[in-house]
């Protein structure tokens, strides 16, 4: 039982390591370190971590007077700091490759390309804006729900495109993934939906409902344009299932 809790552990520390820029790795027990296929099951965890941070910053503001837009800004930049702008490093390469390339594997090649084009800008620009705009319009209580719900549900939803696709490329960091186990990828899920319960239950469902056909569409995206999955599909994934997140928490349901 212990060494199953640890083996565990270890793999929440290796995907904490891997979604976020948290100086943690010394947290792991002491022996082999996890495959990357193994830690797939806790990035919801990872993301209520980050959403938690986001969460706290947005509540604090607020009742330290902070009018709404300026507490939104500061907990989508908490975000992106404790996440190191992974995904939206993702969100903006995806963007430039599936935009300006004219074959896969054009495409493939200006996902590469650390340069940023002007797909990858306007969309960064947009995320950016529709995550503090829709949080802005909550109430501090909701938002940080909200935050919570949406941090566990966009990485379920990079979840959902791992059992979707396959790798598009050999080679690269998403590659070692390979084709996710069934398990392995309804754990991860069955989290996810569990964070989105940070709502209240009929908003939750309806977040992550909208949250996981929004991954689907991306999944079949990715398919038609790569053939499959990449590290920044996957980034590109996170970013726009936290948008559709926010954005369902402040219907009226």
């Amino acid at each position: 039982m212990i060494a199953y809790v640890l083996r565990r552990w270890a793999e929440y520390v290796a995907a904490l390591t891997l979604l976020t820029r948290l100086p943690i790795a010394g947290l792991a027990t002491s022996g082999a370190w996890p495959a990357a296929e193994a830690a797939v099951w806790a990035y919801p965890l990872a993301g209520l971590l980050v959403g938690g941070a986001g969460a706290a910053v947005f509540w604090s503001a607020q009742h330290l007077g902070a009018a709404p837009l300026v507490a939104a800004t500061l907990a989508v930049a908490t975000m992106v700091l404790v996440s190191g702008g992974l995904h939206e490093d993702g969100l903006a390469d995806t963007a430039d490759g599936f935009g300006g390339g004219a074959n896969a594997e054009r495409k493939l090649e200006i996902m590469r390309d650390s340069r940023i084009g002007s797909y990858g800008a306007l969309a960064l620009v947009l995320a950016t804006a529709l995550r503090i705009t829709a949080l802005a319009a909550l109430p501090p209580w909701r938002g940080a729900a909200a935050l919570l719900a949406a941090g566990a549900l966009s990485r379920g939803a990079m979840i959902l495109v791992l059992l979707l696709l396959r790798p598009a490329r050999g080679d690269g960091a998403a590659a070692s993934l390979g084709r996710l186990r069934r398990g392995t990828g309804f754990c991860g899920l069955a989290l996810a939906v569990v964070g989105s319960f940070f709502l209240p239950w009929a908003q939750a469902g309806v977040c992550a409902v909208a949250v996981f056909g929004a991954a689907a569409i991306m999944a079949r995206i990715a398919w038609r344009q790569i053939g499959g999955y990449t590290g920044d599909v996957l980034g590109c994934t996170a970013v726009t299932s936290e948008c559709v997140a926010l954005i369902v928490a402040g219907l009226p349901l």
